[in-house]
């Protein structure tokens, strides 16, 4: 059975175990990382040397690096769909999951960090805004791409969509004001429809340190899936 290692609620998890439940997949989650611990662990480091989250192991097959799993389960498991048949598409779902991982993703956790991981009463206007305009100007980019297609990379959901999926939802769920997106914002709401993605990208991330306790626990209690 496929093992995911990591939190369910870490920014490098999610694309993973989305990835996971939008292609159906049987898995066992193992909980590691923050208060669960076990990355220093002889064990862990035959799986992931690094001692960082996420890791999966598929069998003898272990793995390690977000995007690089996404990729490895859309291509063993879904071949021609969620990973694109087309060479070239295949190019545009990398370039843009690249993309993410390079542009989108940078300011947009900055922002969460500066918001949701800061009590108010240390927030910092200024940066909070700086970081607002840094991910607008980032996502606008994919805002123009989207003008003419539904997914990015055309009309059907791929495995590009995945990690920037994951971004906007942080960046449309932190209190700031933001400029409109019309494309960005009707591409996540074709999202939204996806039931994976309710479940596992679309959940409440805590804003104070007792709700980050309490969703240790409650992910605790969640064990296998």
């Amino acid at each position: 059975m496929l093992e995911i290692w990591g939190r369910p609620y870490s920014s490098n998890v999610i694309p993973v175990i989305w990835t996971a439940n939008e292609l159906g997949l049987e898995y066992t989650l193992q909980l590691a990382g923050g208060s669960f611990g076990k990355l220093d662990t002889d064990d862990y480091a035959l799986i992931n040397p690094n001692r960082m989250i996420p890791a999966i192991r598929d069998g003898d097959f272990a793995l390690w690096e977000s995007l690089a799993i996404v990729r490895y389960l859309c291509d063993r498991y879904d071949a021609g769909g969620l990973s694109p048949k087309d060479t070239q598409t295949r190019a545009i779902a990398d370039q843009w999951m690249e993309w993410s991982a390079s542009k989108a993703f940078v300011p947009v956790i900055h922002l969460f960090f500066a918001t949701v991981r800061t009590q108010p009463t240390d927030r910092d206007p200024y940066k909070i805004a700086t970081l607002r305009d840094e991910a607008h100007g980032a996502l606008s980019l994919l805002d123009r791409h989207l003008t003419d297609r539904d997914y990015v990379c055309g009309a059907t959901f791929t495995m590009a969509d995945i990690p920037l999926g994951c971004v906007v939802y942080r960046y449309f769920n932190v209190d700031v004001d933001r400029p409109p997106l019309p494309h960005v914002e009707a591409w996540y709401q074709h999202l939204t429809e996806r039931p994976a993605y309710r479940d596992h990208v679309m959940r409440h991330f805590g804003t104070t340190p007792d709700e980050w306790a309490a969703l240790e626990k409650a992910c605790a209690s969640e064990g296998v899936n």
